[in-house]
């Protein structure tokens, strides 16, 4: 993987590695190693840019990057970048390493703008965990490997389940013969309209149009990269319509 310099608005990436490792730059000064059961945060606030390249010993590279949109009060905060390696909490027959929030007893520190919960959970051939989770939270588990299912819901690799709001219980059963590796994802619903376009997060058509517009400007708000040998990204033409802002369903 090899991803020049580019721009982000408005959110947090959360990026969490399963295998492989990645040379991370950005433009608050930052030089670090995305590494396995290692949380690497970044907020890129009103902006940020940075570059994202696998090292030369990764043969293969998995895992995830999730982001999370940030509230009106603080999207224009500046930009930051929290690392944090989660020790492993053994709950009824799970592995957990929590890098968000709380779960199973555990608990992350790392601070973020809205509640939140995530957590990566191993569970051996025939294990079974109900966790005690927060009814005001969605909730999500990605499996990343293995069969098992969620609140009775069987899964396979790939899958994402979703459980709502009400729920004071999230039950993971892997009754297959094979490890299993997931993901719990959780957080209250956000419930503010957003705009979502290339890289940046805004709340209507004109904020993609001047994020944009600076971007290509080479304008402060973003920074620039120090260390990555090559240009950056340009950014891709708008589409030939207003973006309209979405609500969660």
């Amino acid at each position: 993987m090899d991803v020049p310099p580019h721009p982000h608005t408005g959110l947090q990436t959360v990026s969490w590695l399963f295998s492989g490792e990645v040379e991370h730059r950005d433009s608050a000064g930052v030089h670090a190693m995305v590494r396995p059961g290692e949380l690497n945060l970044m907020t890129a606030g009103a902006g940020i840019c940075h570059s994202e390249v696998s090292t030369p010993a990764t043969t293969v590279l998995h895992g995830v990057q999730l982001w999370v949109a940030l509230p009106g009060a603080h999207r224009d905060t500046a930009r930051d970048f929290t690392h944090y390696a989660p020790s492993v909490h053994v709950y009824d027959g799970a592995r957990v390493r929590v890098f968000l929030g709380d779960l199973a007893g555990a608990h992350s520190p790392v601070p973020s703008f809205t509640p939140l919960l995530g957590a990566q959970v191993d569970l051996s051939p025939g294990a079974s965990v109900a966790f005690d989770v927060a009814p005001n939270f969605e909730h999500g588990v990605l499996v990343d490997m293995g069969q098992l299912s969620a609140g009775g819901t069987p899964l396979d690799n790939g899958d994402l389940w979703y459980q709502s709001l009400g729920h004071h219980e999230l039950v993971l059963v892997n009754s297959d013969a094979g490890p299993a590796r997931v993901l719990v994802l959780g957080g209250p619903p956000f419930d503010e309209a957003l705009v979502m376009w290339w890289n940046f997060v805004g709340r209507s058509h004109d904020d993609i149009i001047e994020y944009r517009r600076l971007w290509e400007a080479n304008d402060d708000r973003f920074g620039s990269v120090v260390g990555y040998p090559g240009p950056r990204l340009s950014a891709p033409a708008l589409p030939n319509a207003a973006l309209r802002a979405r609500r969660n369903p």
